[in-house]
């Protein structure tokens, strides 16, 4: 005999689940059509349609934030991503977001990054987590777009070029997106603040040396975990 009890649990339980992941899957959709748009449209630049994808994925975390999602579904769609990153430098599943014309793992750190910031903080202090992935996504992405187009005094370190104009978006951006979520949460005060600086010089730094696309992992981590070790000491 069934229990009408628990099918009337586990229906709930589907029916909270929906919307928030239909809302998800199609957003990341839409993007996944915008990076196949602009990679038609923009041939000679695959890397704008790339960093435009980055940003985008990256805000996800917000949607995700904003639904209330739990840490498991959010985590079990970062191994999944990261599988079909791996399968992906074999096959090429979507090129627009790949082919980028040099080896890198970028997309497989970001995966990871988002699932071991999940993990750790989602539950109680879902901040941090928020602020490590939206640090890469814009600081990044923006460090890339900028230092692309105006990036007119490079510097070196060992065989990574970068650009003075680059890092500068990176800092900016890391600073304006720590700032706006931990003053949200935390309030508008001097610790905000510094702590928002520091994040930024730190997140910088850690872009600077991305070989491989190991900022991807690196970024979002070290924003993340200081962000909660500094807010505990301050």
């Amino acid at each position: 005999m069934s229990n009408p009890e628990l099918s009337f649990s586990v229906n709930s339980i589907l029916l909270n689940l929906a919307f928030p992941l239909g809302a998800i899957f199609a957003y990341l959709a839409m993007l996944v059509i915008l990076a196949e748009v602009l990679s038609r449209i923009l041939t000679e630049d695959p890397e704008l349609t790339r960093k435009v994808v980055h940003i985008g994925s990256g805000n996800v975390i917000l949607l995700a934030w904003w639904l209330d999602i739990s840490s498991s579904v959010i985590v079990s769609a970062a191994i999944i991503a990261a599988a079909i990153a791996v399968i992906s430098y074999i096959i090429p599943i979507l090129p627009s977001i790949e082919s980028v014309g040099r080896k890198s793992f970028g997309t497989l750190f970001y995966a990871i990054s988002m699932g071991i910031l999940t993990a750790c903080f989602w539950q109680n202090s879902p901040q941090y987590a928020v602020i490590g992935i939206l640090v890469m996504a814009w600081g990044d992405g923006m460090a890339a777009i900028i230092g692309q187009r105006f990036g007119q005094h490079q510097y070196q370190i060992g065989q990574i070029t970068k650009s003075w104009e680059g890092s500068l978006a990176m800092a900016v951006a890391a600073f304006i997106v720590t700032g706006a979520i931990l003053g949200l949460v935390e309030g508008n005060n001097w610790q905000t603040w510094t702590i928002s600086l520091v994040v930024a010089l730190v997140s910088t730094i850690a872009e600077a040396f991305s070989k491989l696309g190991i900022d991807n992992l690196t970024v979002p981590l070290a924003s993340g975990f200081l962000c909660f070790f500094a807010v505990q000491a301050l």
